[in-house]
């Protein structure tokens, strides 16, 4: 697993909506955002749980604004604090946890390694932090919100895992 993960906002909130958060901050990683995207888009409702479940909140230099900037200004569908996320992962070297279908593809176009909320089940499930009937019922909780955009088929394979 990567050290330091930089999470965007859908997974936050996808997480946050499967019950995942507290077992997510247990994993072997860092899990660091930037601080615009904090301010933007987590500090409320829940910001301060956050950061007590261990989120760390980085600052971007004058380059990685600048970049942020230009990625926001290219791909005109992905949010000023997403293109944030983006500039930290890869000025810093991070992997980038993805929800956001243009951020992704433009984020693996410019080099940088992206997993998604699917991973991080995975990721759960290899450590034990969570059984499969948790795993199960936060991966429905998750699908069954109508804004949703896990592709169907990855979430039934692991729902039908998820049984033991």
């Amino acid at each position: 697993m990567a050290s330091v993960l930089v999470p965007d906002t859908s997974v936050i909130v996808d997480l946050e909506r499967g019950r995942f958060l507290p077992a997510l901050f247990r994993l072997e990683a860092t899990f660091t955002v930037p601080d615009l995207l904090y301010e933007q888009e987590l500090r409320e409702p829940s910001g301060q749980t956050l950061i007590d479940l261990g989120l760390r909140i980085a600052h971007l230099d004058g380059k990685g604004v600048a970049l942020a900037q230009s990625c926001a200004r290219t791909v005109r569908s992905i949010s000023l604090a997403d293109a944030f996320a983006f500039a930290l992962a890869k000025t810093g070297g991070h992997t980038l946890l993805v929800g956001d279908g243009a951020l992704r593809a433009f984020s693996e176009s410019q080099g940088v390694t992206c997993h998604g909320v699917l991973w991080v089940l995975d990721e759960l499930e290899a450590a034990k932090l969570q059984t499969a009937k948790q795993l199960r019922t936060g991966l429905t909780a998750i699908a069954d919100h109508r804004r949703c955009r896990l592709p169907r088929h990855l979430i039934d394979e692991r729902l039908k895992r998820y049984v033991k």
